[in-house]
């Protein structure tokens, strides 16, 4: 059975965390989840907080449609950094290589997700083709830091 473990630490600017679920591959993927959604989440705090000052009013209803809207958005992009966590792992596993997996694991989890939105085919593709070239793009960018 495995077992979890959560350490995490504070060095300024940077915040790591890091879970143990056992397996590499689940570690990636919570790891991923865990942060991505994080972000999102942060993200609409902002926005809905901008929204409710600009219209000046504070209410019940508003901070409740804020906290939902806040954990669907976090638990949407922390599914898809995920899974991509997740592919881009398995390619590099399978493969034996450490060069192409973003691209494989962008354009699987762009068809993925955009399947699991009962997208047609012709959107499935242009998703998985978009989903391949943002992860090539971030790892490029990754190189010239």
């Amino acid at each position: 059975m495995p077992r979890s473990r959560f350490a995490g630490s504070l060095i300024t600017p940077k915040v790591d965390v890091c879970i143990d679920m056992g397996n590499p591959f689940l570690n990636h993927t919570v790891d991923a989840f865990l942060k991505i959604g994080t972000v999102a989440a942060t993200k609409t705090v902002a926005e809905e907080t901008y929204g409710i000052v600009t219209r000046g009013s504070v209410s019940s209803h508003n901070f409740e449609k804020s906290l939902k809207k806040m954990c669907k958005e976090g638990a949407y992009w922390g599914t898809v950094a995920g899974v991509y966590a997740g592919m881009e792992y398995g390619a590099e596993r399978i493969r034996g290589t450490n060069d192409w997996n973003a691209m494989i694991g962008g354009a699987l989890t762009g068809a993925l997700i955009s399947a699991a939105c009962n997208n047609n085919r012709d959107k499935i593709v242009m998703d998985a083709i978009t989903g391949g070239a943002v992860a090539t793009a971030s790892e490029f960018l990754n190189y010239l830091t």
